[in-house]
């Protein structure tokens, strides 16, 4: 068997806008190397000031070396038919590849990271970075941040990997089934294998077990491995990828309640790594009052604390949808209910703007509209499958309001919204919530309260 242990130099953290500018291949057997390469690129740019201060190589030793399409067959030929390794492996392969694929070169090649690996095979180290893995198991390291000397001290790295891989972690990740290599380089597989395969939320921690980022799936373990086996070029992803140090799930019984978990402890969390429900809710709301005239109005406007609407919507297209429905359904004035800003004109014209009606009769129309509002405001539960065989869940909605979900053991009857209160967990309703039960309520059985009895709603 035949490693190729690689290590590079770029001019960045991210192979999305960045370059190579030097590559280091040690060919290995296992027990000799046999043959290597080195070469400084061209990256045919500026080489930023931090990384000649940590590298040591400036634009004037890579002006005269070559371009990477010159180099490209050779890095090809090095690595063929062998085992690509490095130490975070991903960060190599990723610039590799991306750079013969710019030349439209495809690039394969089974690997191994020496990070995964050193953690399975000498647990409990203090540090797994490359130098202070180094310096626990006595490897020399010459020439530290260049290619050669990193590849070299992975070259040994990878030989005491291999005399003391007892338990055959090595031949267990080059399986063609198995995705080590894809896990971040500090996640252990152990914490992944646990995952469930059920819908639910999980959870990725950093070093100090701080939540940094929360989701939901269908299938949890699938899902979570779909963070790892796209691409990874972005310098977004790839901090990413090295903040992540453990994964854990809690299971629900359907997507929905996955949803509504999600939404929760997003907000309880505020993980770095979540943004779009971290953003700053803006309800819009239906405001009524009364214009100098006499005549009651609707407006539409964002949601204040010191303002309070008579019905707020997740966004102001589905309040002005709502509204202009009501007002055609009462025939009520679409200036004075803040739809449009011209006059009703001289052919059409509501009944108050062309004298039918008193003021006294146009808000009685108001108030009958106001009314009906309320017909927004429902009193539902919303039944789901349970986690576990003999429970189901419950989803509480109260006048409109979400009070939480729970789960409820098959041999609890239950026939009032009092009697399924004590299992909810009590979340807060907000407009992550209204949108996601708006999405789902069209087509979830929904259970209507009416006085005691729980009703099917057809």
């Amino acid at each position: 068997m035949l490693y190729s242990i690689i290590d590079i130099e770029t001019t960045g953290g991210h192979a999305s806008g960045n370059r190579i500018i030097e590559i280091a291949i040690y060919n290995f057997d296992g027990e000799t190397i046999v043959d290597s390469y080195h070469t400084l690129i061209n990256p045919e740019r500026r080489i930023p000031p931090f990384i000649t201060s940590l590298t040591g190589i400036t634009d004037e030793m890579v002006v005269d070396a070559p371009v990477f399409r010159d180099v490209a067959k050779e890095i090809l030929s090095f690595t063929k038919d062998s085992i690509f390794v490095a130490h975070n492996v991903n960060f190599d392969y990723t610039f590799v590849k991306k750079e013969l694929a710019t030349l439209d070169i495809p690039f394969n090649r089974p690997k191994l990271c020496t990070v995964r690996l050193s953690r399975k095979i000498f647990p409990g180290l203090p540090s797994y970075s490359l130098g202070n893995l180094c310096g626990s198991l006595s490897i020399n390291i010459q020439d530290r941040h260049r290619a050669t000397g990193d590849a070299a001290a992975t070259t040994q790295l990878l030989h005491k990997l291999l005399l003391n891989d007892t338990e055959n972690f090595i031949s267990k990740s080059l399986k063609s089934n198995s995705r080590e290599t894809l896990l971040p380089a500090h996640l252990p597989r152990e914490q992944f294998d646990a995952l469930p395969d059920t819908p639910g939320v999980y959870y990725f921690h950093d070093a100090k077990g701080k939540i940094i980022y929360v989701g939901k799936a269908i299938n949890i373990k699938k899902r979570v491995i779909s963070h790892f086996s796209g691409k990874q070029h972005s310098i977004k992803s790839q901090q990413f990828m090295n903040t992540i140090y453990g994964v854990s799930s809690e299971i629900c019984g359907s997507e929905l309640l996955a949803l509504l978990l999600e939404s929760a402890e997003i907000k309880k969390y505020w993980p770095p790594h979540n943004r779009i429900q971290k953003l700053s809710e803006k309800n819009y709301g239906i405001f009524q009052y009364e214009d100098s005239v006499g005549y009651q109005r609707f407006s539409i406007a964002p949601v204040s604390k010191q303002l309070k609407p008579v019905l707020s919507f997740p966004s102001i297209g589905e309040a002005r949808g709502f509204l202009l429905e009501k007002v055609r359904e009462h025939e009520l004035c679409h200036r004075r209910s803040g739809l449009q800003t011209a006059n009703c004109s001289a052919i059409i014209q509501c009944s108050a703007c062309n004298g039918r009606i008193s003021i006294g009769a146009y808000n009685a129309k108001i108030e009958t509209a106001v009314r009906s509002f309320d017909d927004n405001k429902r009193t539902y539960v919303i039944k789901q499958s349970g986690r576990y065989v003999g429970e189901y869940a419950v989803i509480l909605i109260e006048s409109g309001k979400y009070l939480g979900y729970g789960y409820v053991s098959d041999d609890v009857t239950a026939t009032s919204m009092e009697e399924l209160k004590p299992f909810v967990n009590g979340h807060a309703d907000n407009q992550d919530i209204q949108k996601i039960l708006a999405m789902y309520n069209r087509s979830t059985a929904v259970y209507e309260i009416n006085n005691t009895t729980i009703q099917t709603e057809r």
